[in-house]
């Protein structure tokens, strides 16, 4: 099963989405770069389970219409938001045109209940004095304050240090949250106190978590067959006869190496390290609380979707058709979130339940640039976030920093696609934590002229039943 896991995920970015140079700044037609929240130069992929051998592609649509994204951005919200909280009293300076392209996590706006708002940024500042020398390229203060709603008073505040610019922290549906330093993960609550939760042998370099949250999938930098130390995350033995290990040679030995990745998929209440592999690059493994998903590609433009089960075993969910490698999504237990590429070059997001059934689809306009995804914490709503450029991108017409027009955002209903607000985000954040929902969906918050803006928003669809 495991090393499944290191052959279905551990590939190149797929072909027809826009990413960047290693230039800060400059951006290139060069391979499908979808939800880079994660992963700033990978295609990021999630999943749910559906029954059937049905090729979702050639399905009817229940309930759906086409809401092709704009390719500009709109000179107002879709609706006014309710109320906003202007950001630069709190301490938030917007970052530099520097920090554009280089996909460098600045802030985290997340909701820990439908009346608070935790907003985490980068503060601006001279290093310590007494940090250690290897510190001080790395490190940045980050400022985080607890915010009660609507009128922003701060109920809390702290200020903690990290050691790199990838995002760091998580949101939890409990009103905690994991905060992410090197190879240390902390838990967090409303007060902004933090306890050790889970420490590896290496630097972390991404979370995900299933959408019932009962599981989490880390990828870790480690060194090579590094020896398991005091209160690091082990390696269960039953997994270790199925690790996949590149860097192997075919005599046994292993070639010179002083680091690789190790992608765990873990319980979140005890720790437990289900599976375990090793891999060239950090991998995105699509899983609900039943397992996870892999899709391989039975023709050109067919891919057959397997959901592989925590328990042992497999099932056939059914085939998607898409001219460029798919990435997959769960919205919810009960949803799946796709998105395809047709053989014009055209994208369009396809939800599919569980049970098989095509629920909607949406044409996308133009070719996105640096697509985000965010879920809201109960599967009702999803965000489409992407930035917004003035002229096509392709390979021979390259998109400078100068060139980025804004950041566009999109909330669609996950039960039926309709569209429920269009908004610009500002300033335009490529490695987003600019758009978060409540945990009943109603409520979508954005950083937006200067402020926080808080969106009201009616009642979502019903998600569909699976059982149906």
């Amino acid at each position: 099963m495991v090393k499944q896991i290191a052959q279905a995920y551990s590939r190149a970015v797929p072909d027809g989405e826009a990413r960047a140079t290693e230039a800060p700044g400059r951006i290139l037609a060069r391979g499908c770069l979808l939800l880079v929240l994660i992963f700033p130069l990978a295609c990021v992929p999630r999943s749910a389970p559906a029954q059937g051998s049905n090729t979702f592609a050639n399905q009817q649509p229940r309930a759906s219409k086409k809401h092709p994204l704009p390719d500009r951005l709109p000179d107002k919200p879709s609706i006014p938001p309710a109320f906003a909280i202007p950001m630069e009293p709190l301490g938030f300076t917007s970052p530099g045109a520097i920090y554009l392209g280089q996909r460098t996590t600045l802030v985290s706006l997340d909701f820990l209940d439908e009346s608070r708002l935790l907003f985490t940024f980068r503060v601006p500042g001279l290093i310590r004095r007494d940090a250690p020398a290897s510190d001080r390229g790395d490190e940045r203060q980050i400022r985080a304050v607890v915010l009660d709603l609507p009128a922003g008073v701060i109920e809390s505040e702290a200020v903690w240090s990290v050691h790199d610019r990838s995002r760091y922290l998580w949101m939890l549906k409990d009103g905690q949250f994991l905060l992410r330093d090197r190879e240390r993960l902390e838990q967090g609550n409303a007060r902004l106190e933090l306890k050790p939760f889970l420490q590896f042998p290496g630097p972390v370099l991404s979370v995900e978590l299933d959408p019932a949250e009962q599981y989490l999938v880390t990828n870790s930098r480690e060194p090579a067959l590094a020896a398991q130390k005091p209160g690091e995350v082990p390696s269960p033995p039953s997994a270790s006869a199925n690790i996949t290990i590149d860097g192997v040679a075919a005599d046994g030995r292993r070639t010179p190496a002083e680091s690789e990745t190790v992608v765990r998929i873990l319980r979140r209440d005890t720790g437990q390290v289900m599976l375990v592999s090793r891999t060239r690059a950090p991998i995105h493994l699509a899983i609900n609380s039943e397992g996870y998903l892999e899709s391989i590609r039975s023709n050109a433009a067919q891919w057959l979707l397997n959901l592989n089960f925590f328990t042992g075993g497999s099932r056939v969910l059914g085939r998607v058709e898409s001219a460029c490698s798919p990435a997959f999504n769960f919205v919810s237990q009960q949803e799946l979130l796709a998105t395809l590429c047709d053989r014009s070059g055209g994208r369009k997001l396809a939800a599919i339940a569980t049970n098989g059934h095509h629920l909607w689809e949406n044409a996308t306009a133009g070719q996105p640039v640096w697509p985000l995804l965010v879920m809201a914490p109960n599967g009702s709503r999803l965000a489409r976030e992407t930035l917004v450029a003035s002229h096509p991108i392709s390979a021979l017409a390259p998109l400078d920093g100068e060139d980025v027009k804004g950041q566009l955002v999109e909330v669609l209903n996950a039960a039926d696609g309709q569209l429920a607000l269009k908004v610009t985000a500002s300033p335009v954040l490529d490695a987003g934590g600019n758009v978060a929902f409540s945990p009943s969906g109603r409520r979508v918050a954005v950083l937006n002229a200067g402020a926080i803006q808080v969106f009201e928003l009616p009642e979502p669809p019903s998600l569909p039943d699976a059982a149906k």
